[in-house]
This record gives structure tokens, sequence and C-alpha cells, in this order.
């Protein structure tokens, strides 16, 4: 427990030291503080505790007796935060959620190791520096290798805790998501240091004013998106209809609240994902009902059909745009499925997940490539359905194609009494201030939203308990923000610091023997000894 042996830690080491002896108690302490940044996210969205929620977990890694403790209170600690942030799965996933979790921990057990290797004992200044930059990197690739689609996708990524902070949807325009991220855990590497090393506070006070300064220059410094004119949009939120018929009482419902849009000016009506249950060139009499109600309130309809295609085999979930005449061709079919929500992978072997928990029947069909589609007045708008909201690549690449909205159709109707709801709404302020565009979350069942361009929200959001249409203006902008024109950059940084770091650790490790000395004689094992002489 030496890293814990300032004048401020000493107290708080000998009370831990006692319990964190047993394995089985440390074990549940890293479990807890694992699952503590959890809390910065929707529903408490306490954006201000994620700069202090990985204290508790460094400094529990940092005291960890053996190498091998240390990952293990990282693997622990990562599977904390995985059911932390996706504990609204339990319901639905069951035991599988648990299996997740338990994979995707594993990708902390590096982190851990590295918080011992840099912190552990009394770290001199050069290590305490050196852990400011590392340890970001390190976390910063969990996230990555986690945000592969087949592993759940970048659901509970920590800088997405940040959507509702001005100065973080700045750094988000510059950096992505990514720079928020590496910022968060910095700031929490510096806190420990303050708290628990004397020798290092020097490197940690400058490592926290180097920060300081950076997000103030980012501040005043990055582009802002240029104004350029508003959109008149409204969401159209049915709510939950389960049961035999629902599909039919669904459509009813949001024919009737379209309908009552009549007159509001409007450029674009969006309802939500499976907001229509019937493929509409099979059911040409639900096309017309849809093209009416466009006639009615004067602009196209963005519907979301999930069903089974009339023309091609298989079940898929399409943004469907809709004009006075009907279906006008312009279609985006889904591309990124959820893992046993839409699709089970390896079905043959993991098949058997649809007989203990909600995992899909039957395989959705992915669809082949993003859609911009032409909107009345030169208007453009990039439609992404569900849980594609979460991926930064997919809207960064509807913006450089040409969209100025961004659209987001998803149904969290499984989840409505968890955090789930409030989560997937908040990813598109980050997405938002990522391109410079506003973006549109317009669900079957809430929570909706809508955020301007910097991230800001636009009017009010929609309840889980809503059944309403609500109408909003919504502001435009022009041009490209850094990240839009660079990209992944703090991504890329972050490994090539790992890359660095690895390098040196390696280069150490082959010339450690060579300082050593040179070693002495073998000897045989089964050489005889040499007698003397008598």
């Amino acid at each position: 427990m030496d890293f814990l042996a300032g004048p401020t830690g000493a107290g708080m080491a000998r009370k831990a030291s006692r319990a964190l002896t047993s394995p089985w108690w440390r074990g549940v302490a890293a479990l807890a503080a694992g699952a503590l940044p959890a809390l910065a996210f929707p529903a408490p969205a306490w954006w201000w505790f994620a700069y202090v929620a990985l204290v508790p977990w460094i400094l529990l890694a940092a005291s960890a007796p053996t190498p091998r403790r240390a990952g293990l209170d990282g693997w622990i600690g990562g599977v904390g935060f995985m059911l932390a942030v996706h504990h609204w799965l339990l319901p639905s996933l069951h035991v599988f959620t648990l299996l997740i979790a338990a994979l995707l921990g594993l990708l902390w057990w590096p982190w851990g190791l590295l918080v011992r290797q840099l912190l552990a004992g009394r770290p001199s200044p050069g290590r305490a520096a050196a852990a400011l930059v590392v340890l970001p990197s390190v976390w910063l690739f969990a996230e990555l290798v986690r945000s592969w689609e087949g592993l759940g996708g970048p659901w509970g990524l920590l800088g997405s805790s940040q959507w509702q902070v001005e100065p973080a949807l700045r750094l988000v325009s510059v950096g992505g998501v990514w720079l928020v991220s590496l910022l968060i855990v910095a700031v929490n590497t510096v806190w420990a240091l303050l708290i628990a090393v004397p020798a290092a506070r020097t490197p940690a006070a400058a490592g926290m004013a180097l920060t300081a300064v950076a997000v103030s220059a980012v501040w005043v410094g990055a582009p802002r998106p240029e104004r350029d004119g508003t959109a008149r949009i409204a969401l159209v939120q049915a709510g939950v209809f389960d049961g035999e018929g629902g599909a039919e009482r669904r459509f009813d419902r949001q024919e009737a609240q379209t309908r009552a849009l009549a007159g509001r000016d409007l450029d674009l009506v969006v309802w939500g994902e499976s907001s229509v249950g019937f493929d509409l060139a099979g059911r040409p009499d639900l096309a017309d009902r849809i093209a009416a109600l466009s006639r009615a309130v004067g602009a196209d309809i963005l519907v979301n059909v999930d069903a089974r295609r009339s023309d091609r085999p298989g079940i898929f979930k399409s943004s469907v745009l809709v004009g006075p005449k009907g279906p006008t061709g312009e279609r985006y079919d889904k591309m990124r499925l959820v893992p046993f929500g839409e699709y089970v992978p390896a079905r043959a072997l993991l098949g058997w997940a649809t007989s203990v928990g909600k995992a899909a029947d039957e395989d959705r069909i992915r669809g082949g490539s993003p859609v911009v589609m032409p909107l009345s007045d030169g208007l453009t708008a990039g439609p992404l359905v569900c849980f594609e909201s979460a991926f930064p690549d997919m809207s960064r690449h509807l913006t450089r194609e040409g969209a100025r909205l961004l659209l987001a159709q998803s149904s969290t109707s499984t989840f409505q009494n968890s955090w789930a709801p409030a989560q997937h709404a908040s990813l598109a302020a980050i997405r938002a201030a990522e391109n410079g565009r506003p973006m549109a979350h317009a669900t079957l069942t809430g929570v909706s939203a809508v955020y301007g361009p910097s991230g800001e929200r636009i009017g009010r959001q929609l309840g889980t308990d809503e059944r309403t249409a609500e109408v909003y203006e919504v502001p435009l902008a022009s041009g490209i923000t850094p990240y839009v024109r660079i990209g992944d950059w703090a991504a890329h940084a972050a490994l090539a610091v790992l890359a660095a770091f690895c390098a040196v650790e390696g280069l150490r490790a082959f010339r450690r023997p060579q300082r050593a000395g040179v070693p002495g004689p073998a000897h045989t094992p089964r050489e005889s000894p040499v007698r003397p002489a008598r």
C-alpha cells in the first residue's frame, strides 16, 4: 500500500489494507469501483462525477500486491462498469448480460496492469507524468475494441456522459467523443496522484494546468458551426402498442397524430423505429394513407418499416421516405444490427439464447450502404436506425456525403422503465456536436429529442409516458467541424502512445539482462567433482 503512503492517504491506507487483504473483499471493491462511472450517464446524469469516479478504481489497482492481482482488479472493475451501464439488458438477455460483461471486462485487464506498473509504490515524477498519458490511452483502447458492432457497439463511452456540458461538446467537435474520454481519464489520474502521491504532485498539478489551458484554447479557437437557415420538423411518438393487432393500432395512432399537424408549415415529419409493421410495396393501401397525410401536412414523411420485404427475402428495418405521391424511392436499410436483439451471433452455437431471453427468433438482413435523402428546398437528411446513432463514423460519413440534418429513428419499448431511453437520446447531442449538424432523435415510445449543430437542446424532450407529436424549429448549419475533416485523430494518437510505450518497455526489458552483468560459469549436473591428489 505504498501508493497510499502520503500524509493524506495514510489513514485511508491503514483502514483499506485490512479489508483488501481478502481476495473476496477486494473483488467486491473492484466491482463496486468499476460501477461508479455509470452514475455520470442518464438517468442520474451526474456529468461532473465522471471526473472523479475512476479514482477509487485507480487507487485499488495501484495498491495490488502483484501484477496478476492488478490485472484482476482491472477485469472485475470492467465487469462492474459493463453491468452498470447495461443493467437494463438483464430482463431481455438474462445470463447473457453477465457473460457479455465478463467478456468485455477483460479489456480492462491491461488497464489494471498499467495502473500498478506506473503508480505502485512511490512513483517518480517521470512515471507519474507517463501515467497521465498512458492510462487514458489504454482506457480508450478498451473503448475502441468494444465499439465493434459484434461486441455490442459503442454504448457507454465515457466521453458520452458529457452530452450536456458545453465545453465538452466543443472538444467533441474537434476530436470526437474519443477526445473527451481521454480528458476524463487524465483528470481522474491527476486526482489520484494529488490524493496519494506527494512526490508526484508537481507533475500532476502541471498536467491539470495543461489540460485546462488546452480546453480553454479549444473553447476559444475551435470553429463554430455557421448558422444557415432553419427547418421545421415534427416528431411523432405513438407510445407502446403490444398484443394482437398492435401494428395496426400503432399505425392508426400515428396517422391521427400526423393529421393534426396540418397547417404547421412543416419541412419533414419523422416517425419512430418500427412505426410501420408491413412492407409498403405489399400494402399499397398503407402507402396511400401515408401519401394522403403528406399532402395534408405539406411535407414528406419519414417512416420506418420493420417487415419482410415483398421484393427480396428476409426481414429488413428500413427508413422509407413518403411524399404526396407515395414512396419517393429513397430508402435506407439498417446496416448495423443489434447483437441478440436483431440477430444472434453464431446462431448455430448460441441459438439457445432465444429460449432464455428475448433474442431475435430470426435474423434481420443488413443493408448495403448509407443513404443521404434529398428533401424539399434543398434540405438533405441522413437517417440512422436505433443504436446506429452510437457509432461516430456513421454520422460523420453522412455529413461528408452532404447531409444537413441527421436523423435517428429508434424504439426502446422493451426498456421503458430503465435508463436506456434517456441514454439513447443523449447520444444525439454528441453526434450533433461532432458533425456541426442538427440531429433529431425520433422514437416510437420515448425519449424523443432534438439537438442543434453545437449539441444544444432544441425544444423539449418527449418522455416515455407521452403520446404526442411535437414541432421543432431546428437551426441548420454549413461548414464542417475539425472532427468531420480530420476524423478519429484522438483515437489514433492514443494508439500511437501505447505503441511507443510498449516499444520503450520492450527495449528496457531487452537491455536489463545486459546491465545485470555476465552470468557465472555453468555447472554440468552429471559432472563429477575433481578430487585433490593425495
